[in-house]
């Protein structure tokens, strides 16, 4: 399936695949530098890369929140950098309205977790013939997302990979069941690991998510091990001054480190 993704590179090397970028698009500038940086990384460890951004923040817990810098000006830098740098890209919709226009702009269209059920979202996502990645609700099972995937591909679309992004636990904590993964690879579809949104911790009191971004390389580590096909991860220069979700963000001087250490635990799991 990655292969019918526009420009992915890498795929002969057999790795993980990365899809990383910010949270959201805060502006040209930044989102160019964050995926300047992800892509030297990548090209010099042989990691396929997705590049994603988020146009619109739809799901705020406070209506102060940052939701975006605009639908069609996001999207327009978001299809700029895939350009510039010729990589695929990946944004996440909330409407069905939506399907149609962001997949004039990105190469992968993603249902966000909350949504992963929403039938007429689902199916108009599928009829854009683009790639399509569901994220895991966090009050399902992985067995049950079997579903999810029948709908895209009942509409006409086998082109879909699936993500666990964390099941909740209590109020205010995430935590990811590994064996999720192996279950989630019987539907026959790519499964990635969204190792910063796993590590997201809602629900708090003054309606600001939280985060423990310092278990970033534990949760990526177990993924790889366990055989995740790609990780998910949000990275900014500076995740305290990000507009949106900041406390679990990577921080980008960070990322060289750790995928090298990722791709070390892939050979020594996977052969080649």
């Amino acid at each position: 399936m990655l292969n019918k993704i526009n420009n992915i590179k890498h795929l002969e090397e057999k790795n993980f695949f990365l899809i990383a970028g910010p949270c959201a698009i805060e502006g040209e500038e930044i989102a160019m530098d964050i995926a300047k940086e992800i892509y030297r990384i990548t090209n010099k460890l042989k990691i396929p890369f997705i590049f994603k951004g988020s146009y619109r923040k739809a799901n705020r817990s406070r209506l102060d929140s940052f939701t975006g810098i605009g639908d069609i000006d996001a999207l327009k830098i978001i299809k700029k950098v895939g350009e510039s740098l010729k990589i695929p890209t990946i944004t996440d919709i909330h409407t069905k309205e939506e399907a149609e226009i962001a997949a004039k702009y990105v190469d992968i269209i993603q249902i966000p977790a909350f949504l992963c059920r929403q039938t007429d979202l689902l199916v108009a996502a599928a009829n854009t013939g683009k790639t399509i990645n569901i994220k895991k609700g966090q009050f399902l099972s992985p067995e049950s997302m079997i579903h999810a995937v029948n709908k895209i591909q009942e509409s006409g679309n086998n082109n879909i990979m699936l993500t666990d992004r964390g099941t909740m636990h209590g109020y205010q904590d995430m935590i990811v069941d590994y064996r999720g993964i192996p279950k989630m690879q019987k539907i026959g579809v790519p499964i990635v690991l969204d190792v910063t949104h796993s590590l997201q911790q809602p629900n708090q009191e003054n309606g600001i998510t939280g985060g423990d971004p310092d278990m970033i390389e534990t949760i990526s580590k177990a993924g790889i091990a366990v055989g995740a096909d790609g990780i998910f991860l949000e990275t900014h220069p500076k995740p305290g001054t990000a507009k949106s979700d900041g406390a679990n963000m990577l921080q980008l001087d960070k990322l060289e480190d750790l995928l090298y250490k990722l791709v070390k635990i892939r050979n020594a799991v996977i052969t080649k």
